[in-house]
């Protein structure tokens, strides 16, 4: 059924001479636009003011900082020295290529410059941006599997996708949706259903549920999903790129989770209740 699915939908919606409009860029569009309405839904909740000019700050400087953060960080991590030699080709968005973990430096660093703007502490932005960011990876990664990129190992179980090009023409995990299920779905429903609770966790509770997660989730999948050719394997037949570059988010996560405990600080804007 998968495979039919793969086979049956283009890669480009609909394209008006050279102009293309693809389902990787709606994507990244729908994951901005679900990513800005959970956060100002789930501040609403917390009772922390946030204004629309100020939603509008927040979701530019994360765009900025998410699209050239992941750009740079294919180049530096997956690019092999390609673009040492084709140095013209590191902002040709066209040609593809988005590394997660440089997207999320920039958008850290976006939510920074957010902070300084709106008066915000950057630890309560970075929550509500934790609730928000599965959504749009879940749409990132479908598109990843209309790609036909980022495909898993062989496989003969019966949702095997047969990708065709580099893949070859055999049955292969789609490791695009066991990512887009695990960092998207399932991560977007446990913070949402933490994010639940009034008065809400402290600072950095969901920053670090969402990191912790996420590099948990990522390294499970990297052991089935096919690594860049141009990187391949960086030791025996299983670890990989992505592996390394997730257990410093693994890292930063616990050490938010061990902060949150420790300093219990509530989330700006928050009326703390009494204690009974």
């Amino acid at each position: 059924m998968l495979n039919s699915i793969y086979w049956a939908i283009d890669p480009v919606i609909f394209s008006i001479g050279p102009f293309e409009v693809r389902w990787y860029g709606v994507a990244y569009v729908l994951g901005f636009i679900c990513y800005a309405a959970i956060m100002y839904r789930t501040a609403k909740r917390w009772k922390i003011t946030f204004t629309f000019d100020a939603l509008l700050e927040m979701l530019i400087c994360v765009m900025v900082g998410v699209i050239l953060g992941a750009r740079l960080g294919h180049v530096i991590f997956y690019g092999g020295g390609y673009y040492l030699s084709h140095p013209a080709e590191i902002f040709a968005f066209s040609q593809g290529g988005m590394s997660f973990h440089g997207g999320l430096i920039g958008g850290v660093l976006g939510l920074f410059v957010c902070s300084r703007l709106i008066k915000m502490p950057l630890l309560t932005l970075g929550d509500l941006s934790a609730i928000g960011a599965p959504i749009g990876l879940f749409f990132g990664r479908c598109a990843n599997f209309i790609n036909g990129e980022l495909w898993g190992a062989p496989t003969d179980l019966p949702w095997g996708v047969m990708f065709g090009g580099e893949a070859g023409m055999i049955m292969r995990h789609p490791s695009q949706l066991y990512e887009a299920i695990l960092e998207g779905i399932v991560i977007f429903l446990v913070l949402y259903i933490l994010s639940r609770k009034y008065p809400p966790y402290c600072r950095g509770t969901f920053a670090g549920v969402f990191m912790v997660l996420y590099a948990i989730f990522r390294c499970a999948v990297e052991f089935i999903r096919i690594p860049e050719p141009q990187i391949g394997y960086l030791y025996g037949d299983w670890l990989t790129t992505g592996m390394v570059l997730s257990v410093p988010v693994l890292i930063a996560g616990i050490c938010f989770l061990i902060y949150a405990h420790r300093t219990k600080r509530p989330q700006e804007g928050q009326a703390v209740l009494p204690e009974e």
